[in-house]
């Protein structure tokens, strides 16, 4: 098999147990819950605990497998997956269940971002696109497979097993990649330790105190500290990085507007998508009082969209470019999104489900074109750096995601006067999400008209065809 076909499916192992692992847990919330003993909404500290971990260490992603090589980390981070997957199953509180979560998320830091670190350095950029896809196609099976097998999980069987079935897949991971993986390693630099601190340390404080405030999980004061604590260190990195020779996260590359639009654009969007799969099995199993496994069935529709419209991305990105399929794209599924809230109880199913397979569609074209189009500008030398920035800033606002979707229902409570999970309270969660995804349409509408033609492979405006840069390939 040709080797942008068959490296983006071995990462796609580590796709495929991180994402159905995630899809799954969200369909169990209400069980979980009330195996604890405590609210479905406090649960969101689960699910954001593991993003923060991310976006903690992904950072450090790009500087540890230059060091150790890619093969080696790889291999590693889907044994500390696999660790905190089984410290999950064995979770008997929410302060237990959240620690496991926290070393998923120290192994996912690696697991993902290594991966896609290797297929970057390996595949020349006018194959780039096919390639992505071929990395999320099988990844997507995940999403899928979540929602039903949760569902079926919780309703016959103890929800602990969700993270159990990660075991078997986690293994054939790590041995295709050490078969198959190259151990690509550059030079590293010195590792910016004062960068780490104040970039890992404020970025959890900052996002703990944000996902806690109003929830009584812990005191306000608590709270509040946390954030203006975290945010004043992540102030304190950003003067810290202009000064140091080799800063952990390049803020520099910033300063090309592909990087930018793709990543700061995308964080946009993904605050809305981040949401999704928190409120959206709320909504079906606590306000239209469906079962996990209807739930699950339901929801997974949306997945499906997303891997049929992977085999169209690099087709309709030829066609008519980057700038415009973001830009139009971006306005439809945040609409799609927002348009959730207006599911009742006696919407017929197999409407929802076909709403959520059109989402899934235009949502997998969205992140097929943001992946993309971020390193369409990025030098080899600086694939490491532009994939760890992206990395923790797609989990930052995936987390950021989570924690508005649970102010939303908060302010819904507030505006009718109904409990927090009561069905017309989503109605304004995913309006308020959906217009966060809508407000990346500016960052799109910035974007050179031929911006990314050399990876759609498209003409330029003078007529002339892009040609392709070869990749540089590592020592290995």
């Amino acid at each position: 098999m040709r080797q942008e076909r068959l490296l983006p499916l071995i990462v796609a192992c580590a796709l495929f147990i991180e994402n159905m692992d995630s899809t799954a847990i969200a369909t169990a919330l209400p069980a979980i819950a009330a195996d604890f003993g405590t609210s479905p909404i406090a649960l969101k500290l689960a699910l954001t605990t593991y993003l923060v971990a991310l976006a903690v260490f992904i950072p450090v992603s790009g500087w540890i497998a230059d060091r150790f090589g890619a093969r080696s980390t790889f291999m590693l981070a889907i044994g500390v997956f696999l660790v905190g997957s089984i410290g999950c199953a064995a979770s008997v509180s929410l302060p237990t269940l959240v620690a496991a979560r926290f070393v998923q998320g120290m192994g996912g830091a690696l697991m993902v971002p290594v991966g896609r670190l290797v297929v970057l350095r390996t595949v020349p950029k006018s194959e780039l696109v096919v390639a992505l896809s071929w990395l999320t196609i099988p990844a997507l099976v995940g999403p899928m497979l979540g929602p039903p097998l949760g569902g079926l999980i919780v309703t016959w069987f103890d929800w602990r097993w969700i993270f159990l079935i990660n075991l078997p897949m986690g293994m054939l991971g790590i041995a295709l990649a050490h078969r198959y993986v190259p151990n690509l390693r550059e030079p590293p630099g010195p590792l910016d330790g004062t960068g780490f601190a104040l970039s890992g340390i404020g970025l959890a404080l900052a996002l703990f105190g944000f996902s806690t405030i109003g929830r009584h999980l812990v005191p306000l004061g608590v709270a509040i500290g946390s954030l203006v604590v975290g945010i004043a260190m992540l102030v304190a990195y950003v003067l810290h990085a202009r000064r140091h020779p080799h800063p952990l996260l390049d803020l520099g590359l910033f300063r090309l507007p592909t990087f930018r639009a793709g990543v700061v654009g995308g964080s946009l969007f993904r605050i809305g998508v981040g949401a999704t799969p928190f409120l959206l099995p709320l909504m079906l199993q606590l306000g239209f009082g469906l079962s996990p496994l209807q739930s699950g069935l339901i929801t997974f529709v949306s997945a499906a969209g997303a891997m049929f419209m992977k085999t169209l991305a690099a087709s309709i990105l030829r066609r008519f470019g980057f700038r415009r399929v973001l830009i139009v794209n971006t306005l439809v599924a945040s609409a799609l999104l927002a348009g959730y809230g207006l599911f009742r109880a006696d919407t017929p199913h197999l409407f929802m489900s076909a709403v959520l397979l059109i989402a899934g569609c235009f949502r997998s074209l969205q992140f097929t074109s943001l992946n993309a189009i971020a390193y369409a500008d990025v030098e080899p030398a600086q694939m490491g750096q532009a994939s760890s920035l992206a990395g923790m800033m797609q989990q930052l606002s995936l987390s950021v995601g989570v924690a508005i979707g649970g102010y939303a229902l908060q302010l819904g409570s507030a505006f009718t006067g109904a409990p927090e999970t009561a069905a017309a309270n989503f109605t304004i969660a995913f309006a308020v999400v959906g217009f966060c995804s809508a407000l990346s349409f500016w960052a799109m509408w910035r974007l050179p008209a031929d911006a990314g033609h050399e990876m759609a492979g498209k003409a330029k405006p003078g007529g002339e065809i892009a040609e392709p840069k070869a990749a540089q390939r590592p020592a290995t």
